[in-house]
């Protein structure tokens, strides 16, 4: 951390981050579609092989886009939820998990473009760690918007295992952080879980600088020296005496003083 990056290398720094981040986010999707498509029994293997092959080309088609790369994009709400849905479709339609998607509000605020992009980012990490998981047969996802933020609901009928401070989340909360939002998880045993998200549609309050880096606790520059190595929270946690959970709570404030909206971003600004 001796010599710091100027503000516009940590512009490019983290618009190639982010980009990475949402094309990784795609290919997952894309890839796991393709895996549910070929394990299926509902398809004969040229069916299978022709669904593949389908789902392969309209990823391509998707990464050779530009179109999102614009940040001052407003996106109406009812077109971001739509696009979603496009997104996961294959995986939907071929996989083990039944999704229903419920509709978001015609009316509703337009969303600024970053906010729909991490909407829809939430969303698939979601139902591709439900389909990791493989404990629930249902899912959920519901989109709102109150005028001032966009209502997300992901609900499912799973084990009823899942807390706020899974690692399973820890991507999801991560983003939610970044976007000034707050996340609510409520799990029953047996019934499954429901995953409750605001995020604010109007600009945050100005994040830190990494000039301004002095203002961090003693206690913040210990966990930021030691994030930026790639170890968990547990580590970081058993390295300097403190539970995980305050570990996490530390990650969250350097995400929202230095604009990060991940740990992988947080990494990149301050190496």
């Amino acid at each position: 951390m001796d010599e710091l990056p100027t503000p516009a290398e940590r512009a490019d720094t983290l618009a190639r981050d982010r980009a990475l981040t949402e094309q990784g986010d795609r290919h997952a999707v894309a890839l796991g579609s393709i895996l549910a498509v070929l394990r299926s029994g509902r398809f004969s293997d040229v069916a299978a092989r022709r669904e593949a092959t389908e789902i392969a080309s309209s990823a391509l088609i998707r990464a050779r886009s530009t179109h999102e790369q614009h940040e001052s994009v407003l996106e109406p709400v009812v077109e971001a939820f739509s696009r979603l849905r496009t997104e996961l479709r294959p995986l939907v339609r071929s996989g083990p998990l039944h999704v229903q998607f419920a509709e978001p509000p015609a009316q509703g605020r337009a969303l600024p473009g970053p906010v729909a992009r991490e909407a829809r980012a939430i969303s698939r990490t979601a139902v591709l760690s439900l389909v990791d998981r493989a404990d629930a047969a249902r899912a959920r996802v519901g989109w709102d918007c109150d005028g001032r933020n966009l209502l997300m609901e992901i609900r499912d009928d799973g084990g009823g295992a899942v807390s706020a401070h899974d690692d399973v989340l820890r991507p999801i909360a991560e983003r939610v952080v970044a976007l000034d939002g707050t996340m609510d998880v409520e799990a029953t045993p047996g019934w499954g879980t429901t995953l409750r998200i605001e995020i604010p549609l109007d600009p945050p309050s100005a994040a830190l600088t990494v000039e301004s880096a002095e203002e961090l606790t003693a206690r913040e520059k210990q966990v930021l020296r030691l994030v930026v190595t790639g170890i968990s929270n547990q580590r970081i946690g058993d390295q300097l005496g403190i539970t995980a959970n305050t570990v996490k709570y530390h990650v969250a404030n350097l995400l929202r003083k230095y604009g990060a909206r991940t740990r992988a971003e947080l990494a990149s600004i301050t190496h």
